[in-house]
């Protein structure tokens, strides 16, 4: 395995995935990876509704996820091990931005969870979905 584990999380599920950091962790462990914690916010500049927002907000909103994002690695896996953690807060696509970074970081793993679908996701395909099916690494997924 490469020096890196890649976990996706959504940090706006409070609570879902916590058993997803804990399985990353554990996977970075054996591998003595470095493990990511990744979250994705959607870019509101792209969107009809971007222009009822300020310049800076994205910067905002981006900035107060990677601090959520990293308390809720630190409620998981302690100070010490958060420490080590890198913390991520991509702006776009879901799927799209887990997978540019994968690659980017040449991770070897990613580790995503299966959440319960909307009836939207039968028709479009969930996030998880998309990256096992297009990812050009391993993907884990935690039930």
């Amino acid at each position: 395995m490469s020096n890196t584990v890649l976990c996706a999380v959504d940090i706006s599920n409070t609570g879902r995935d916590q058993n997803v950091i804990k399985q990353a962790a554990r996977m970075a462990a054996l591998e003595g990876a470095q493990l990511d914690i990744i979250t994705v916010i959607p870019d509101y500049g792209m969107s009809v509704v971007g222009g009822f927002f300020d310049q800076g907000r994205q910067k905002e909103v981006a900035a107060k996820t990677k601090i959520a994002l990293s308390d809720l690695a630190q409620e998981v896996l302690g100070a010490e091990a958060n420490a080590k953690v890198r913390h991520l807060v991509a702006i776009g696509s879901a799927y799209e931005e887990i997978l540019n970074t994968a690659d980017k970081d040449g991770a070897a793993l990613i580790v995503i969870g299966a959440h319960k679908p909307d009836f939207k996701d039968f028709l479009l395909g969930p996030n998880a979905s998309r990256v096992v099916r297009h990812s050009t690494c391993s993907v884990y997924v935690v039930r």
